[in-house]
């Protein structure tokens, strides 16, 4: 690969004498002059490093490796921060609208900056839901040169008690403190489940953009240091070879990520930021493709909520390359990846440690992939839902609609035990536009699991956190806001699930709906002044990625 021309040469040259002056001196202020690093390759250290939660907060330290990487391999690094939302610390309240609207802020940032302050490469730090995907979307628009480092994953308290039973999942423990201990961070790093944060991990590494076997690392371990200078000096390498994004983001990429989504049991929340991405590249990943890679992918691995282990488990078994050797006929070989290797050698080199936790292709936890889409009256569009977190005899359900105009009146059901067994729940106005923000479902989720509650599912035009379990369709499209089937629905309409037939319906008849049409009004929803605003006129359907148009 030969190297293109840097858009740092705007910065060091004098072309454009007297204004290069003033380059000069604001780089002398920095305490670099310019003529320190001129020639050499800019590279932006964007890392979204916070105190807030846990899965950031070892960023800064991480950042500083990378640094040392560059330097070390004739790069000039310089450092900026973006947010770093975190789902949980939002959860169960106002705040939850508003993060995954910061995906498309994440991606706006990034992407401008790097522009403007024209770096050569950029190296992404991040470790949770909205970051790593927006920072993906960045790196798609920009085609430079880039590499993510994924910030790894946390332990759970439960690790470290005496009654631990090899098992994460809150399922196999009686004891509230044990189950409380299931879901409580022990170390800097993100939630240890598949979630989306650890997906995005994951999917960073199978798109090819992030160093081999990094996503499994552990935040903790020291590998992860050695990794993000690893990360610093290939990121320099990548410019002189001129190995940019696009080159790496492709259809092949796309698909070879959607493979071990769906192997790994990723999160529902794949389904918006995967078609997001493709976006960016002029692309398309629709939810149909979903489901014709959930047919030809099992379900390989048990990570909570799907069964007892943890990413620990994955990072001793061998990691994502390890998945993807035993993916290896169901892969795009010839991908690049940013260690300029193809995928071929990545899993010519990879080795599977532990078959309990990568089992070969023929013994899956489950045939199919993770997370399908399922069409009907119901979601002429589509909607989504992780079937290998759900138990096979609530793979088909039917029962009367109970529904809900909000999350906070479907939580007040179930505190006040209004909900009988049966029932689909149905949560509505709480799609992209509808809330708007599309916020996670989590705490309804949790309060059904603590419930006596046994045969009921969920139904919303909202979204659910990768930890969901159970028969919970969310993204239904069209959102009620726009007008969708869902806004029509009424207490006691009978709703109708077949998983296996990738089907949900309202089995009430056109005639019927279209009477309630007639006098149906969009729910507004109050929105504070700013972003939220602008982020509901022009956000799109959650069954094309909830990207702005």
């Amino acid at each position: 690969m030969s190297e293109t021309p840097r858009p740092s040469r705007d910065i060091y040259n004098d072309d454009d004498f007297p204004v290069s002056l003033v380059r000069k001196t604001i780089f002398a202020g920095t305490g670099r002059p310019v003529e320190a690093i001129a020639g050499k390759p800019l590279i932006a250290v964007i890392s979204s490093a916070t105190e807030i939660n846990p899965g950031h907060m070892h960023l800064s330290e991480l950042a500083a490796r990378v640094k040392d990487g560059v330097w070390s391999a004739g790069g000039a690094p310089f450092e900026c921060n973006l947010p770093a939302p975190c789902d949980g610390v939002a959860m169960g309240h106002a705040g939850m609208r508003f993060v995954l609207a910061q995906r498309d802020l994440i991606a706006d940032l990034a992407e401008t900056h790097a522009r403007s302050m024209r770096f050569d490469g950029v190296v992404f730090l991040a470790s949770c839901d909205k970051i790593i995907p927006g920072m993906i979307m960045a790196a798609a628009r920009l085609n430079l040169p880039a590499i993510v480092v994924t910030g790894g994953a946390n332990t759970f308290a439960v690790r470290y008690s005496p009654g631990f039973k090899q098992s994460i999942s809150h399922k196999d423990y009686a004891d509230l403190a044990d189950k409380l201990s299931t879901a409580s961070c022990a170390t800097c790093g993100a939630c240890e489940i598949m979630g989306t944060a650890n997906t995005f991990q994951c999917m960073a590494e199978a798109l090819g953009l992030a160093l081999s076997g990094s996503a499994a690392v552990p935040a903790f371990h020291a590998q992860k240091r050695r990794e993000a200078q690893a990360a610093g000096e290939r990121i320099v390498g990548m410019v002189k070879e001129g190995l940019s994004s696009g080159k790496i983001l492709t259809r092949a990429a796309l698909e070879n990520a959607l493979a071990v989504d769906m192997a790994i049991g990723g999160s529902t929340n794949a389904s918006l930021h995967l078609p997001a991405i493709a976006r960016e590249l002029g692309l398309t990943l629709s939810l149909s493709d979903f489901n014709s890679m959930a047919e030809k992918v099992p379900t390989l691995l048990s990570i909570a909520p799907n069964g007892p282990h943890g990413m620990t488990d994955l990072f001793r078994a061998g990691g994502i390359p390890a998945v993807m050797k035993v993916l290896a006929g169901d892969l795009h070989l010839d991908a690049l990846t940013v260690s300029g290797r193809s995928v071929a050698q990545v899993v010519e080199a990879a080795r599977v440690l532990d078959e309990s936790v990568i089992p070969p292709r023929d013994r899956p936890r489950l045939p199919q992939g993770g997370t399908v889409a399922l069409f009907g009256s119901l979601a002429p569009e589509g909607s989504v839902i992780k079937q290998s977190a759900v138990s096979p005899e609530m793979r088909v359900f039917e029962g009367p609609a109970a529904v809900f105009e909000s999350e906070a009146d479907c939580l007040a059901a179930i505190r006040e035990n209004r909900l009988s067994d049966g029932s689909v729940l149905v949560i509505r106005n709480e799609g992209p536009k509808g809330a708007p923000g599309m916020p996670e479902m989590l705490a309804v989720t949790m309060a059904l699991d603590l419930s006596d509650l046994k045969r009921v599912a969920l139904v919303t035009d909202g979204r659910f956190s990768g930890a969901t379990a159970g028969p919970c369709v969310g993204h239904v499209s069209p959102e009620a806001f726009a007008g969708g089937p869902i806004a029509l629905v009424r207490d006691g309409d009978k709703i109708a699930l077949d998983i296996p037939g990738r089907k949900i319906d309202l089995l009430v008849s056109e005639s019927e709906l279209a009477a309630r049409r007639a006098s149906w009004k969009p729910v507004l929803r109050e929105a504070p002044p700013g972003y939220m605003r602008r982020y509901r006129r022009h956000v799109g359907s959650a069954a094309k990625g909830a990207v702005l148009d």
